[in-house]
């Protein structure tokens, strides 16, 4: 009783970890004078947004103890670790020129700098929420015959400041009209604030402060954040594409359900013409669909991870639709950082009932016997390639030094989450499904020795309708993709969920009629093994997106080395994983709904 009390305590306790942790960002109010915290976060090459580090493993001014800001869940998945600055700022009062502190770099530490700013770090500093972007340094190269290669560190900093009433609206910093100190080979020469002894370097860095007033009130300052461009700028409107993607989606729907519908009306016209017998009336001179009614509901093999797709692929499907329909309400903000990570965690764990059920009831429906091991399989389906893919690459963080690794307590937290919210739901669905799982509904009665398959054409072997299958639904998204992985690989903030919610729908009203019209084919041919093939033909869909995400590697971003490369891969597989598990449950839907409706049409008395 003791343990059974302890574990509904923890229980609890994680879900209100868990909610909390999507909130964040709520307006905080200053005094005139009174002290605003600047947060020192991360730096990181400029064209590889996943390959960050904390900001003090650089040579920079730094307090003696660092104190660390408490983050959410959303903030340590993204690669934050806030920490306290020396810069001192109050709010609404202007400073000039003030030094922070002054540094003896060794030739090491010189050198540490010249290959961070070669390689072009910038840094970010986080003052009420809002991001602060910047370059460490500045190079520059001119000329080829004499070549010149200049290596600058900015040691002064202007930081512009804008406020409405008492709140922060905006902040960013400039080195506009500040002279760079060169860093040369060897700890460099005397410029300035610089000073050379004994093959080291000492340098004094400043800041400024300068407060604007703002029009703009604090409920709406995250449009001020989007219209800042540090980054560029890659997501405009393109409505003529988007436009043309819809038009072409509802051609193409339309004339898969008129074809599709004018030949149903034809088969049935032929099938129901003095139709004499019952449904296990076998040969009468038919062809096509109708001769393998005694075989077209013979369940399929490998049964248990055929539910186990169908369960996952529901469940990315509710977790998709909540995601973007929390994204409509506004609860994804550019100054909540993180806080879609926080939620994709809590309602992945928070819909693993729905996978359970999924599952498990189609598995009791279609005579499955072991029920246990279909729960263990859905469970894992998609947790073991996430944490295989997970261990990986946060190894590869870890061993390079980056934020993206995650500490100890994070993993504890995340685990902790699958073990006693997901995985335990997980069951839960399962036996609610198992126990209120009907008969399957088969029209007619399936025969004990199968139909012999009469040879097919090349056309309708499986990778031909997986290769139809999967590129249109892609064709469909292929305009919105380049958003998403705009936001997700780069550093743009997505605005455009309505349009999102859009192609979501469209992209599984492709993926079920393609399906059906595939599956319509495969029956004619008189091939009853339509079960896996309506689950691979739109599930293929995954394989062009992943081929997608090495075409924008390759042309469309600047990324580079082990780090970058490794998570953008691995989690591009899993992101291919999931659009086949959503497709895939989706086409089969359609595909046993459509099946059910033609056989049950047939006057088969």
């Amino acid at each position: 009783a003791f343990l059974k009390e302890n574990r509904k305590r923890w229980t609890m306790g994680l879900h209100c970890v868990l909610i909390l942790c999507l909130f964040s960002g709520w307006a905080v109010g200053y005094k005139q004078g009174e002290n605003v915290t600047l947060y020192v976060n991360k730096v990181g090459p400029y064209h590889n947004p996943q390959e960050t580090y904390h900001y003090y493993t650089l040579p920079v001014c730094r307090p003696e103890k660092v104190h660390h800001k408490s983050l959410s869940l959303g903030e340590v998945l993204d690669g934050d670790r806030m920490a306290e600055s020396l810069y001192y700022i109050r709010f609404r009062e202007n400073v000039e020129k003030k030094t922070l502190c002054k540094l003896t770099l060794s030739e090491k530490q010189v050198d540490e700098l010249r290959e961070a700013i070669e390689e072009l770090f910038y840094f970010e500093f986080v003052l009420d929420d809002i991001p602060i972007w910047g370059f460490v340094g500045y190079i520059e190269e001119s000329g080829f015959l004499p070549h010149s290669h200049k290596v600058g560190l900015w040691t002064h900093l202007d930081f512009n400041i804008e406020y409405n009433g008492d709140s922060v609206i905006f902040a960013n910093v400039s080195v506009k009209d500040v002279k760079p100190v060169p860093l040369e080979e060897g700890a460099g020469a005397a410029v300035g604030v610089v000073g050379v002894g004994g093959g080291s370097l000492t340098v004094t860095h400043t800041y400024s402060v300068r407060w604007f007033e703002s029009p703009l009130p604090h409920a709406r300052r995250a449009e001020r954040l989007r219209d800042y461009s540090f980054f560029p700028k890659t997501l405009e409107i393109h409505w003529l594409s988007i436009i043309n993607s819809l038009v072409l989606v509802v051609l193409l729907l339309g004339f898969v359900i008129i074809i599709l519908m004018r030949v149903l009306k034809n088969d049935f016209a032929r099938y129901n013409v003095e139709e004499e017998g019952g449904c296990d009336d076998l040969d009468q001179g038919d062809n096509g669909w109708k001769i393998i009614h005694t075989d077209v509901f013979r369940f399929p093999p490998y049964k248990s991870l055929l539910c186990a797709v169908l369960g996952v692929g529901a469940q990315f499907l509710t977790l998709a639709t909540g995601i973007i329909f929390m994204a409509l309400l506004g609860m994804f903000n550019v100054h909540r950082h993180g806080a879609i990570n926080s939620a994709a965690i809590v309602l992945y764990a928070l819909t693993s009932c729905v996978s359970g059920y999924v599952s498990c009831s189609f598995y009791t429906q279609i005579n499955g016997q072991r029920w246990v091991w279909n729960i263990i399989l859905t469970s894992s389906l998609f947790s073991a390639p996430l944490f295989l893919t997970w261990s990986v690459v946060n190894s590869i963080h870890w061993w390079s030094g980056s934020t993206q690794a995650l500490p100890a307590t994070t993993v504890l937290l995340i685990l902790g989450a699958w073990v006693l919210v997901g995985f335990p739901l997980t069951v839960i669905g399962g036996i609610v499904g198992k126990n209120r799982a009907g008969s399957f509904q088969a029209p007619c009665r399936t025969r004990n020795i199968a139909r012999q398959i009469p040879t097919q054409p090349w056309y309708k072997h499986t990778a031909v309708h997986m290769a139809i299958g999967g590129f249109l639904p892609f064709s469909a998204i292929s305009v919105e993709l380049y958003y998403i992985f705009a936001t997700v690989w780069g550093r743009e903030h997505y605005t455009l969920y309505g349009i999102l919610l859009c192609v979501f729908a469209i992209l599984l009203s492709v993926g079920a009629c393609i399906s059906v019209a595939l599956t319509y084919f495969l029956l004619s041919g008189e091939d009853h093994r339509w079960w896996w093939r309506s689950v691979l033909s739109t599930g293929s869909t995954g394989l062009f997106i992943f081929v997608y995400s090495v075409f924008y590697y390759r042309n469309r971003s600047s990324m580079s080395g082990l780090v970058q490369s490794t998570e953008f891969f691995g989690y591009s597989l899993l992101t291919a994983m999931v659009f086949s598990l959503m497709l895939g449950s989706v086409s089969f839907w359609a595909s046993l709904a459509f099946i059910r409706y033609i056989y049950r049409s047939l006057k088969m008395d």
